[in-house]
């Protein structure tokens, strides 16, 4: 996927083992580049599969990399690093830029409302190469698993690898060269095997790893390392390699049917990067060592042809486009995949833009030769470019922002919330008033602490622990649970910093309290819950808010509570603390806020039933007599005021997802939530 130019690899008669290969262009890689990328469009669009041609393109790119350098080193060249990245990028940036600002547009214009802050996070991951990271922590995060469609910006996951690489193998090569020199060592032996290390290294990481947590490891540099050192050992013996012509004209093909049939074969996106990678880039291999065999029967002859030669040269443009395109489509039309028809429509137009692109953005800013001039050049024409995206990327959050402090500030009698069912006046809905929060907001609608809460340095932990940074305080609540326990923080935050308590809340997603894995705890969650119980029984707070029961709206039993539930609860008890704990709050069949978008003004069709998600009578009426100290609290009238749960409630959307109740809803269930609480406690 980049634009580096082809170059000779194979060693002449009249070469050493460490002289530098000719630099002679090579048709067949341009045309393995357009058939890798036609993998990727076509199994994208067409067949909605992952091909591994995204593979092939990151060996291609190493093997070609590390050409160039050899090549330096054995012509007595000394590469200055900061001029080589600065060259680099001003390459490669132009046609991100283009697909990042071209994207954010079509988003407005054709994005629900819900995504947009999202692809703006993924625009800023992708401009500066982090995007893998980003869709690493995304594919752990707990409370981003609501995203059902993919970023429009997310194929720049193996951009961003190829970027942080492109940073590190350059310091690789001018420091093996350095110590070639200054030990006397041969440069070529001495690559072989610093990768030779990498490669075996980052392989055994790549297949641990995949084996137990695949969905984060498809994005991890590490995990994808081998790939490119594959390539480089590849280019490192090739020219030491004596390969029959017959042999290479049967690799040649081998490697070209294997790369073909790999996403046909294999489910690349579920099993990729483990030792299955292998396929593609040995597939991969094969054709580069193939080399160009001079045969009519040779696949060269067919990769070297100007049609593909051509769709080489634009192959980077191309594989920014069709993913934006295609999400893009996909979210305007409501479908979940392309078909046929549409399918090739995407195809044609990703690459006409992709022409485009290179014709008259890529090339000429390639060409320009004013920034070549100096450093100081370099640097002004590659921050000139990255502005481009960067005043988008950072102009539209603070219009949204502005948009949602108007919304939230201007709240009166028109967004009572849950005091449009607290019995406090009659409210009659005004169709014309917006929804608070507003889609761009809704998605980070949680409990906001004075300083930022942490978590553990693993994102798949989930967890939360949150202060309001009030020490000494008159009383000292703790709230620890699941998700929903630290959503009870909204109206908690406004008592105790009206009341002058110490507040804190520790945390863990989908993990309620309770030591028992066959009640769909994990034991992940049984050891947090029990590290929680014994940290808090060292700190002796005033009280315990959680949540009680758990409510399921998929299940035949939407409502129950566990009983090592009790046993911990009592646990507290013994040790005399106090528990409030408050009835779960109600579980929607799907997301709320892109439901609102899909049916605007049918607020019927985003609520739930109340018998499908609550019992009759809330199952902790058999345990309370025996549990003097647990006060149980419920406020499911303020979801569920008769036999519906409403996903809007007195112009306030109630969800967040489809189970987190927003922070906005909860400040106006405070007044009710703060009457039954010190009800509970007896505090005044």
């Amino acid at each position: 996927m980049t634009t580096t130019r082809p170059i000779a690899l194979r060693r002449t008669s009249g070469e050493t083992q460490n002289s530098a290969p000719k630099s002679t262009f090579r048709p067949e890689i341009q045309g393995l580049r357009s058939v890798a990328v036609l993998m990727v469009v076509t199994y994208h669009i067409w067949f909605g599969r992952v091909s591994g041609g995204v593979d092939v393109f990151l060996l291609v790119s190493a093997f070609l990399m590390t050409a160039q350098f050899t090549r330096r080193y054995a012509g007595g060249r000394q590469t200055e690093l900061i001029k080589h990245y600065l060259h680099h990028f001003r390459r490669l940036l132009p046609g991100a830029v283009t697909v990042i600002v071209g994207t954010l547009a079509a988003t407005y214009l054709f994005m629900p409302a819900t995504r947009w802050v999202d692809t703006i996070k993924q625009g800023w991951a992708s401009l500066f190469y982090v995007e893998n990271f980003l869709l690493q922590s995304q594919a752990v995060n707990y409370y981003a698993a609501d995203h059902s469609l993919a970023s429009p910006l997310q194929q720049f996951w193996s951009l961003s690898i190829q970027g942080q690489v492109f940073i590190v193998w350059p310091i690789i090569f001018v420091g093996a060269g350095w110590a070639a020199r200054r030990f006397r060592l041969a440069y070529v032996p001495l690559l072989r095997y610093i990768f030779g290390i990498i490669f075996l290294v980052s392989l055994v990481y790549s297949v641990v790893y995949t084996a137990t947590d695949q969905s984060a490891e498809y994005f991890s540099t590490a995990a994808r390392l081998w790939e490119f050192a594959l390539g480089t050992l590849l280019a490192l013996f090739l020219p030491s390699l004596k390969i029959p012509r017959s042999a290479r004209i049967v690799l040649g093909w081998i490697g070209v049917l294997a790369m073909l049939s790999c996403g046909l074969i294999l489910d690349v996106e579920g099993v990729f990067p483990g030792w299955l990678a292998l396929w593609p880039t040995l597939a991969a291999a094969c054709v580069l060592a193939a080399g160009q065999t001079q045969s009519r029967f040779g696949i060269d002859r067919i990769l070297s042809s100007k049609p593909l030669v051509r769709m080489g040269n634009n192959s980077y443009a191309l594989y920014l486009w069709h993913w934006p395109m295609l999400v893009i489509y996909l979210a305007w039309s409501g479908k979940t995949h392309a078909g046929w028809l549409s399918g090739t429509v995407i195809i044609i137009g990703a690459f006409l833009l992709a022409v485009l692109t290179t014709r008259f953005i890529e090339k000429p800013l390639r060409e320009w030769k004013w920034p070549e001039a100096n450093r100081r050049r370099s640097v002004i024409s590659l921050v000139a470019v990255g502005t481009v995206a960067i005043l988008p990327l950072a102009g539209w959050p603070l219009q949204i922002e502005q948009t949602n402090r108007a919304l939230v500030a201007n709240m009166d009698a028109r967004n009572p919330g849950a005091a449009a069912v607290g019995g406090d006046f009659v409210y009659t809905p005004d169709p014309g008033v917006p929804l608070v929060p507003s889609m761009t907001a809704v998605d980070g609608d949680w409990p906001v602490f004075p300083t930022p809460c942490t978590g553990t340095a693993d994102p798949q932990e989930f967890v939360n622990r949150c202060t309001n940074g009030i020490k000494n305080g008159t009383k000292s609540v703790v709230v620890i649970g699941s998700s929903h326990a630290h959503v009870l923080n909204t109206p908690l935050l406004t008592m105790a910093a009206k009341n002058n308590w110490s507040l804190t809340s520790i945390t863990k997603g989908y993990c309620p309290l309770g030591e028992d894995t066959a009640a769909d705890i994990t034991q992940a969650c049984v050891d947090f819950n029990k590290a929680t119980l014994a940290e808090v029984l060292k700190m002796k707070p005033d009280v315990v808010v959680t949540t009680s029961t758990r409510t399921n709206a998929q299940s035949n039993v939407p409502e129950r509570l566990d009983p090592s539930w009790v046993t911990e609860v009592k646990t507290l008890n013994d040790a005399g603390i106090q528990v409030v704990a408050f009835r779960d709050t109600p579980r929607a069949a799907q997301p709320v806020p892109a439901c609102l978008e899909k049916n605007p003004g049918a607020y019927v069709a985003c609520g739930s039933q109340r018998a499908e998600i609550y019992s009759e009578d809330s199952p902790t009426g058999a345990v309370a007599a025996g549990m003097p100290d647990t006060k149980f609290l419920d406020l499911s009238k303020y979801f569920c005021p008769d036999a519906n749960c409403p996903a809007v409630i007195g112009n306030v959307m109630v969800y967040k997802d489809d189970n987190h109740v927003t922070a906005t809803y909860m400040k106006t269930l405070t007044p009710y939530f703060e009457k039954a609480f010190m009800a509970a406690t007896g505090w005044s």
